[in-house]
């Protein structure tokens, strides 16, 4: 249930993008009230963010042992951790929509396009491949929406 994040990685079409939903609008959520909070509320979500890592890298182990696949589509708490880190680096999306909205298609293609070194990443061994490279393409997501967010700042983009 943890891997497949409530059985989402069972839906009949592209499981990762609905395990990136779900991670997107749980992301969204919290963003949304986090500015409302202390910073050692905005830190405890960041710990979640960690915690489900490394929750996901046992699991998705697990899974991928039991089952002797690798990296089976159905796991899809990778996809899941990765978007809500993407939100969670990166809470100034929620007050523009396209921005909402690019940070989920941006996430979405570094992790179906896995450009280097997230192919390598995602060799590791066990839970940890399987995690890695979504993280990576998180990372690779919230350096173009910071980068984004920079132009905007200076006048370059106009909302």
């Amino acid at each position: 249930a943890i891997a497949t994040v409530g059985f989402v990685g069972y839906a009949p079409v592209a499981p990762g993008t609905a395990g990136s939903l779900v991670g997107w609008i749980v992301g969204l959520l919290l963003a949304s009230v986090e500015s409302a909070l202390t910073p050692a509320v905005v830190l405890g979500v960041s710990a979640g963010v960690i915690g489900c890592f490394l929750i996901g890298v046992l699991t998705s182990g697990a899974v991928e042992r039991q089952t002797r696949e690798h990296d089976p589509p159905y796991i899809v708490v990778d996809e899941f951790v990765g978007m809500w880190a993407v939100i969670q680096a990166c809470p100034f999306v929620v007050l523009i929509p396209w921005l909402a909205l690019a940070s989920f298609a941006l996430f979405r293609l570094f992790d179906i396009l896995k450009p280097p070194p997230l192919k390598w990443l995602a060799r590791s061994p066990g839970g940890w491949g399987i995690m890695l490279d979504d993280l990576g393409a998180s990372a690779y997501t919230v350096l173009v929406l910071w980068g984004i967010g920079w132009w905007m700042n200076r006048g370059i983009i106009i909302n």
